[in-house]
This record gives C-alpha cells, structure tokens and sequence, in this order.
C-alpha cells in the first residue's frame, strides 16, 4: 500500500479520498513549517501533498530515494524544487484550474474597497468618528477596467467588471481578436497604452522574465492621474515604491495589493499610504477553493500511485508506462519546438498546425502536442500556469487553433515533426528531428534548412546573407564576452535570407542582445532558453 504524508492543511474530504483510493495516509498539517523533521521522514513516504507552507528546497529532496509524486494543491510551485524533483523522477502535480472564480472574485472585491475607500471608513467609524466627507468614493460603472493578462483568471475578472457595466480593455501577447471579440473586451497590442487609458488597472499574469517589474516606475507615471491599482497574481510584476510614491504625491487615486515582494509581509513600502488596501494573500482563500484544489490533488495523487496515470503534471509526460520509453526522445523536441517558436513570437498566435512525418505519426500524439504546445505558451504564462495536461485548454482559452496532420516520410528524414505557427502578422515554422543518438535536432527555422542541437543557452538571428557576417557576429560576441559552444547557418538562396542559430555557455540578457541586434546586417536577434 502506498503511504503519502500531508505536511499541510487540507480537507478531510481529501484525506478521505486517499483512504478510499488503498493510499496510507499520514496527516501531520503543521510538519511543513518544521524543515528539518520533514527532511528526517520524508524518504518513508511514496507522495507527498502540500500547500504552500511546505518548501520543498533541493536539501529536503536530497533526503529521500522512495519520492514518487509532489501533489500542490494550488497552481503555484514556487515552494518546490522542479529541477532537484526532475533529477529524482520525482512526478510534480497542481491544480490549475481549481481556485480561479475565488482569485477573480477577490480582484473584484479589492476593486470595490479601493475604489470607496471601505477599509479605512470602516476604520474610522468603529473609532467613534463620523467623517462621511471624508470618503468620497467614485463608481466603478463606466469606467475603463484594463485586465494585464486576459487568461483563466483575466478572463472572468474581465466578464464580472462587464457584469458592472464596465468598459474593459486587455493585454495579453497571447489573446487573439476572435478571443477578445468573445470575450467582449477590447484587445490593446500595447500594455503601455492600456495605463494610459485605464481608469483602474488588474494584474493577472505570472512571474516570468518577460512580465517582472511589467508596471515599472516609468509605467506607473504613464498611467492616468486619478487611476487605481490591483494587484492579485504574483509580487514583483509593480515595483512597490513607485507606486508607494505616485499614492503620497496624488497621482495615483488608490491601489490594492494581495502580494507583497517579502511574505509574510511584517513591513512594507505600500503599509500606511493614503487609500491602499492590503491583504495577506488571500486570492485562493476561500472555503470552495481549498476543498477544490484539495479534493483534485487527492485525487491526482491515488490514481498515480494506484494505476500510474499521470495529470496535470508540471514536470511529466500524461503517458502510459509502456509508451513512455518510445515517446520521450519525441516528447522532449516538440517541447523544444513549441519553447523555440514561443520564444521568437511576439504578436498573438492565432493558429498552430503539427505535422508529424514519417514513423512519429503512428505514435500516440496526443502528449507530443500536449508537450508541443506547452512549450510555445510557457515563454508568456510560465511554468505553474502550463503543462502538458493544461496545455489545449489553456490554448483554446486563448482562441488558439490547433491541428494536426500525420504525413508518410518525406525528403531526406525518415521521420521528423514540423510546427508552423500562425499569428496576426506572420506564418513562421521550425522542424527537428531525433538522430540516432536518441538527441533532438533543429533541421528547419522558417523554411531554411540546417542542423542543430538544441543547448540551455543559444541565440536566434535573422539576417542577410552578405559575405563578413559571422566575422562581425564572432567579434561582436567576444567583445561581449560570450563564448560560443555551437554556431549553425542556413540561408534560402545566395545574398537572400539567412538564419543562424548559436550554442552559448549563458544566458544573453537584454543589453547584449541589443548591441547584437545593432550589427547592420541583423533583422532580428533572440536569446533562448531551453
């Protein structure tokens, strides 16, 4: 009988399920703010569920060779150690979908306090004081609600302040026009356009490195004298003291935060401003959502040690035991595929087709474009807000389209997977394949053939084909002290179009890739990661 420890408060109902499902359970919710015994017992248990107040730090991981499943009952997975988890086999489980309806609705309800100043006239009149004057609210009917990021959570925020009468716009690289038709929002390309309209401002996205410190102190002068900020998804997506600043000058009319940079959040910049609310994290608290997410975790978690089956894993294929070997090697180019093309794209996807070729199309496709696709959204929703099981769901959601097409072998691969994806603005397509060394290879980008491996670190251009480019390329990245470990070209004909896809030993960050970007003979230069 497998054994799983709960080292966080959850529902008896949950505990329940275990019991029901043939798992042993061992319920000791107060264990996850004690590291040092969790490391003593954790190699007794084959699962473990959690919240968010176990940190599964790679010290702890270390301690155990029996670990077969983490479930997180919530979407984030910030308190555990992917890669240390990864190395050990060790299956990652969420629930992403379990708490959404109580993070929008406290969004909602922040907005409200914000916006007639409720915390402090509830204040005031418990004190004895009567001072009706003094908190002057505004409505929310009629004004400009700008949703930064229009997904699972955005997107019901977006239908409740519709609800009010509310004009609602939206970013999101990732939501298309037919979406937003759907959704009745008005779709902005540009977030800095949205501040500068919106009369109150929502953040709905992940921590990513694209979307930190997206509401920057510039972007905080840019939004409307009077306008109102919440934030419910993530800390360090505003910067704190700039908005602390535009509250104490009068720029900014009020803000709302259920985040802070440093939790629990004894002190902070934000404490004490004139109309800011502040809330200890409290986006999935509420009584429905911790009974869903708990209930989803339990039941994840028996049917994986029970039968094997795999869900909503952050960190593993949803296979069974006798696919997983064939399918692996193809499993880890489409998420390479998908990682690559999500990674070079900028303006909202529309549609995505597959073609698998050759021997690949008689496999089970299903978690190669599970993979596929999670890889193209990871770059703009993170990795807790995707998987492989979430994946289609999250992409249709979107308004994303998704085909597939199976075609018999075909030029000089016997078997290869093509992704092509469609935005507003272009149609651009990336190919690979698994070479006998059971390693995946780029052999295609945008129509152009070549041959690369895929490594952690690399760097994309597009440019002309001009005699003196990898000469200026090469001095270019020397001068920038980055080594190269790989270098691949490809071009569509002489003096035309040319690619070039580089190995490098770290992470090129924004600043080099823009005096790359400078090289005249450069149309457009990406750092990768994979």
């Amino acid at each position: 009988m497998p054994k799983v420890l709960i080292s966080d408060e959850l529902s008896a109902a949950a505990v329940q399920i275990f019991k029901d499902r043939g798992v042993e359970v061992d319920f000791q919710p107060k264990l996850g703010k004690d590291p040092a015994k969790l490391a003593e017992i954790i190699d007794n248990y084959d699962g473990i569920a959690i919240r968010s107040a176990t940190k599964l730090t790679a010290e702890i991981l270390s301690k155990t060779s029996n670990l077969r499943v983490i479930g997180r009952a919530g979407v984030g997975v910030d308190n555990v150690d992917l890669p240390s988890a990864s190395a050990k086999g060790i299956v990652v489980m969420n629930t992403p979908f379990g708490n959404s309806i109580t993070t929008a609705e406290h969004a909602i309800a922040m907005m409200f306090a914000c916006a007639r100043q409720i915390p402090a006239a509830d204040a005031s009149t418990q004190a004895g004081k009567w001072e009706k004057s003094k908190f002057m609210g505004t409505e929310l009917t009629g004004k400009t609600l700008g949703v930064v990021g229009c997904g699972n959570i955005g997107s019901v925020v977006a239908s409740r302040a519709i609800g009010l009468r509310m004009k609602v716009i939206a970013y999101d690289p990732f939501l298309s026009h037919d979406r937003a038709q759907a959704l009745g929002v008005e779709r902005i390309d540009d977030v800095e356009d949205l501040l500068r309209r919106a009369d109150i401002v929502t953040l709905h996205l992940p921590k990513t490195e694209k979307t930190a410190n997206i509401i920057s102190a510039e972007r905080v002068a840019m939004m409307k004298r009077g306008a109102r900020l919440i934030n419910c998804a993530r800390d360090g997506l505003a910067d704190e003291a700039a908005v602390a600043e535009a509250l104490k000058s009068g720029h900014l009319a009020g803000a709302a935060f259920d985040v802070f940079s440093v939790e629990p959040a004894k002190e902070n910049v934000l404490f004490g401003c004139p109309n800011v609310v502040c809330t200890p994290h409290l986006g999935a608290a509420t009584n429905e959502a911790q009974e869903n997410v708990a209930l989803q975790v339990a039941e994840q978690m028996s049917d994986y040690l029970m039968a094997g089956a795999i869900s909503n894993a952050i960190n593993a294929p949803s296979v069974t035991a006798e696919e997983a070997p064939i399918l692996k090697p193809w499993i880890n180019l489409a998420e390479m595929l998908g990682s690559f093309a999500g990674q070079v794209t900028d303006s909202p996807i529309t549609d995505i087709e597959i073609e698998y070729v050759g021997e690949v199309g008689q496999l089970n496709l299903k978690p190669l474009t599970a993979a596929l696709t999670a890889g193209l959204l990871k770059p703009l929703v993170g990795e807790g807000g995707v998987n492989m099981v979430s994946a289609p769901v999250v992409a249709r959601e979107r308004g994303v389209k998704i085909a597939e097409t199976r075609k018999d072998a075909q030029g000089a691969f016997g078997s290869y997977v093509r992704l092509i994806v469609t935005t507003e603005k272009m149609t651009r397509s990336v190919a690979g394949t698994i070479y006998s060394d059971g390693k995946p290879r780029f052999i295609q980008i945008k129509g152009i053939n070549l041959e690369a491996e895929p490594m952690k670190f690399m760097i994309y251009t597009t440019n002309t084909d001009t005699p003196g480019y990898i000469g200026a390329l090469g001095t270019k990245l020397g001068s920038l002290d980055i080594n190269i470990a790989t270098f691949a070209l490809g071009r569509d004909q002489k003096s035309g179009e040319a690619i070039a896809l580089l190995g490098v030993d770290d992470f090129v960050g924004a600043e080099a890739l823009a005096e790359i970007a400078e090289l005249p003979q450069v149309r457009q230069a990406k750092a990768l990661r994979f």
